[in-house]
């Protein structure tokens, strides 16, 4: 466990660089992350690199006793570049080029780019990939932001061929998955497919399938082709890119896999503002953010990386680029700071060391403020570093791994099929997987986040939110788990190529769940249908969707919740749960209880506000409530710090025999 922050020596006279040294090094600080913007600076013209500025300043790092970070800077190509080579420029759904003068103003696919970036990084790679003071490197920054994964370029359509011929072999084959002979879209050569942009009416759909998993596989080439670089002339050092939040554009597990440590970017308040809650959750949890937003975040990387997760960059103030920019509430950085460690972290970095005072981002705080003076979430960061002294020094097992029971599968294809084939405009996947874990959160269970192939050995309960697509060996893997299963509606409802299963939902799933899907509806934003338990213990209501469904005659299933008109909403099969929809999160919660309980799970309701984790002998609480929660059962002598009476915004950490 240690703390960390970013910091752009390019932007500061060289006479601050030692002081800001001895202040890091003096605050608790341990490693610093450097370079991912900074090209034009050391590349200034074509070619013509200036080393001196970041020779010096990571060496003034190095002697204060600091570990560098150092960065591949190709977030952001400079002016020269671009001017040589324009087809570098991403080109957007309108067929326009997305213009120089702010950053990731870059096409995946181009040529010229690949060849710029193989350059640049060889250059970096090649001058500190031995430097005692570099201990860790960051591939490029934030890949995808600002929409920018999916290019409709001639080179990224040249290249979607190529992998068009690579996944089918024979035009044939592509015709026959796709199905184009609805509507007369039959192809003779690939080389007349396009992009599946611009069309009169709704494109193909399994056309737009194929074009963002081409689109994700782009990134992962260009990451994999600077890991490869970097390990080349780094050896031993570990690689990290920075993931951010609730981000599905492009397949995250493809790119982690190249890598040794899965980072991710926090700004809890500023995705509470700009994601799907609703207004009256946004003004509840406006300085604090969503209790469960941060550690879902966490759950995902851990899932993914070899290394311990970091956070790359902890939101330490407002910021600068959400609708409305609340100032969290004291004590929040430091909340969020521990939540992260809690769930397995081992760096959290702090994004910035001073707010700059120049520029897009001059209004989003850093650990000081301009005149640099500490801020407030500077003061949180040196309490955080002085209390892991504490925590480690009371528990050789602090950094132990994080052993869950309870799996949930999350996967980013279904968020690209249920956005080309969304049926109700407001199904949105990544929302439906996280109210699934609020829901488990809530109970006071510990969840692993994973791929729909991950081994499942060992899980008592594994819960699958909607997942249109399976691999054929889902259902053997989920059944010789031996694990509860619980599956979301619309699971197994698609082929690979988006098509309906010939036996109908759940397709591949019927051979261990007997049921068939004969019709579905979405529902709109106003409406909900009643739900009525079997045994009168878990009424609620249904919204978004509904799936019809049947038993097999010959293996019935048990009806354990129906909705008003007498469908069955909830069935069970031996150890498979079927939801034949998106429940209110109270129902929710009381099915996920019952069905932990037959799996073996004790569960402790917690509400809204409270969350616990568990990491080795030590248990971890935090208090998003505007209102002290009293912990029972808990020796005094037993907290690492904290106390019983866990303040607002507080956190508590305790050993468990």
């Amino acid at each position: 466990m240690r703390v960390g922050v970013c910091y752009y020596p390019e932007h500061w006279p060289e006479s601050m660089w030692e002081d800001d040294a001895r202040r890091m090094k003096a605050l608790g600080i341990e490693q610093v992350r450097i370079a991912e913007f900074a090209w034009s600076r050391i590349e200034p013209s074509p070619g013509e690199y200036d080393w001196g500025w970041l020779d010096r300043a990571v060496d003034v790092l190095g002697a204060a006793g600091l570990q560098v970070v150092m960065c591949t800077p190709t977030a952001t190509p400079p002016k020269w570049l671009i001017d040589r080579y324009p087809d570098i420029l991403p080109v957007g759904a309108d067929g326009r080029p997305r213009a120089f003068g702010s950053r990731r103003h870059y096409d995946f696919s181009s040529p010229s780019y690949f060849a710029a970036s193989q350059t640049i990084c060889t250059a970096v790679a090649g001058r500190y990939g031995r430097h005692p003071a570099v201990a860790y490197w960051q591939t490029d920054n934030e890949f995808g932001c600002h929409n920018t994964v999916v290019s409709y370029s001639p080179a990224a359509v040249a290249r979607f061929r190529e992998w068009l011929k690579a996944r089918y072999r024979t035009i044939d084959a592509l015709n026959q998955a796709w199905g184009t002979v609805f509507w007369s879209m039959e192809y003779r050569s690939f080389d007349e497919i396009d992009a599946p942009v611009a069309t009169v009416t709704e494109a193909h759909p399994s056309h737009r399938l194929d074009y963002r998993r081409f689109a994700s596989d782009e990134v992962a080439r260009y990451n994999r082709m600077q890991v490869e670089i970097i390990r080349a002339h780094s050896p031993g050092r570990p690689v990290a890119h920075n993931f951010m939040q609730a981000f599905t554009e492009f397949d995250h597990y493809k790119v982690a896999a190249d890598l040794d440590i899965a980072t991710w970017d926090s700004y809890p308040l500023g995705a509470l503002e700009e994601l799907w809650f609703a207004p009256e959750i946004k003004s509840r949890w406006l300085r604090t953010g969503h209790p469960d937003f941060a550690s879902f975040n966490h759950d995902v990387y851990r899932g993914m990386s070899k290394l311990p997760l970091w956070v790359m960059e902890q939101q330490p103030g407002p910021v600068n680029w959400a609708l409305w920019n609340p100032a969290p509430l004291a004590g929040m950085v430091r909340l969020w700071s521990w939540e992260a460690f809690a769930h397995g972290a081992g760096c959290v970095s702090y994004f910035r060391w001073r707010q700059a005072p120049f520029a897009q981002e001059q209004m989003h705080a850093g650990l000081n403020t301009p005149d640099n003076r500490l801020d407030v979430g500077g003061r949180e960061a040196a309490q955080v570093a002085a209390e892991i002294r504490t925590v480690l020094a009371a528990d050789a097992d602090a950094n132990a791994a994080i052993r869950s029971k309870v799996a949930l599968v999350y996967d980013y294809e279904a968020k690209w099929l249920f956005e080309i084939h969304p049926q109700g405009a407001d199904f949105h996947y990544p929302r439906f997987a996280f109210e699934y874990y609020c829901a488990l959160r809530s109970l006071g269970l510990d969840v692993d986040v994973v791929p729909v192939d991950a081994p499942l050995d060992g899980y008592r309960l594994i819960v699958v939110p909607p997942l249109p697509v399976v691999p054929a060996d889902f259902a053997a893997r989920l059944a010789n788990s031996g694990a509860q299963v619980v599956l979301g509606p619309r699971t197994g409802s698609k082929t690979e190529h988006l098509q309906i299963p010939a036996n109908l939902p759940p397709g591949t799933l019927s051979a261990v769940l007997p049921l068939r899907v004969w019709r579905v509806e979405s529902m709109r934003p106003n409406v909900t249908e009643a739900v009525h338990s079997a045994d009168g213990t878990a009424d609620g209501y249904a919204r978004h969707w509904r799936d019809f469904i049947e038993s097999d005659a010959h293996a019935p299933f048990e009806v354990r919740a129906s909705f008003a008109d007498g469908h069955p909403a909830y069935v069970k099969s031996g150890a498979f749960h079927y939801f034949a929809s998106l429940f209110d999160d109270a129902l929710s919660a009381r099915l996920f209880a019952r069905i932990a309980d037959e799996a073996g799970l004790p569960t402790t309701p917690l509400g809204d506000s409270v969350r616990i984790s568990r990491r080795g002998a030590l248990t971890y609480v935090f208090n998003y409530s505007a209102a002290s929660h009293t912990l029972s059962g808990v020796p005094d002598d037993a907290f690492v710090f904290g106390a019983r009476e866990v303040e607002p915004q507080g956190v508590a950490v305790y050993r468990t025999t």
